[in-house]
């Protein structure tokens, strides 16, 4: 509640959930650097952040849902939220949802990601299997028809000027290389893609605009 501050709201949490852990309780704030005695409405953004996760873990929930819970909060509160909730999955088999914006958060912590747009879900798949079946490749080709030797690949997105081939490609990383160094490629690199990027192509797959989305 904006008008209260930490102390009675923990009295609040304490009397509404059962399984309220005052020790757990104690040992979050000796965490987080915040005055229990300041009213909530005064503290910044992150601050209240981290009063709200302080009383949602000492609650020991099963399931914690997080709504852009790293908005506001420093490079050092992030990764001690990341620790703090991993250690929560990993000890107690709690499960969490997170939505945000900030993929690169996500990308740290999650072990299964959906994008959703326009209220219905593109997709949705464990992050390894995503990250690791799709893949972006620039290479460079001797004069050739191009587009009939990479016809066999499940290319998502490419753009060809002249012996420069860039391109988003779908597979397992060991096949596609097997398969282009049979064209005997001049130049050939394959690199990681970033979950944005690996979102975005999945967007264009399932046919949205991004152009139009982005404008």
């Amino acid at each position: 509640f904006p008008q209260a501050n930490m102390k009675e709201m923990a009295d609040f949490y304490s009397k509404t959930y059962a399984s309220w852990d005052s020790k757990r309780y104690e040992e979050l704030c000796a965490l987080f650097p915040l005055d229990q005695n300041a009213r909530i409405i005064n503290m910044s953004k992150g601050m209240q952040r981290q009063v709200a996760l302080i009383n949602a873990l000492s609650v020991r929930p099963d399931y914690l849902l997080l709504d852009e819970i790293f908005d506001g909060l420093d490079p050092v509160m992030r990764q001690l939220l990341k620790k703090l909730v991993s250690s929560e999955v990993s000890e107690r088999g709690m499960s969490v949802v997170i939505a945000s914006h900030n993929l690169r958060e996500l990308e740290d912590l999650c072990d299964h990601v959906g994008l959703m747009h326009k209220g219905g879900v593109v997709f949705e798949q464990e992050l390894d299997a995503l990250k690791l079946g799709i893949h972006r490749v620039q290479a460079i080709f001797k004069p050739m028809p191009l587009q009939e030797a990479l016809q066999d690949f499940d290319i998502i997105k490419q753009d060809i000027r002249g012996s420069l081939v860039n391109f988003v490609i779908r597979g397992k990383r060991e096949e596609i290389l097997e398969k282009l160094n049979a064209l005997n490629p001049v130049f050939i690199e394959m690199l990681p893609l970033t979950l944005e990027e690996v979102f975005i192509s999945e967007m264009e797959v399932a046919g949205y605009d991004i152009e139009n989305i982005l404008k």
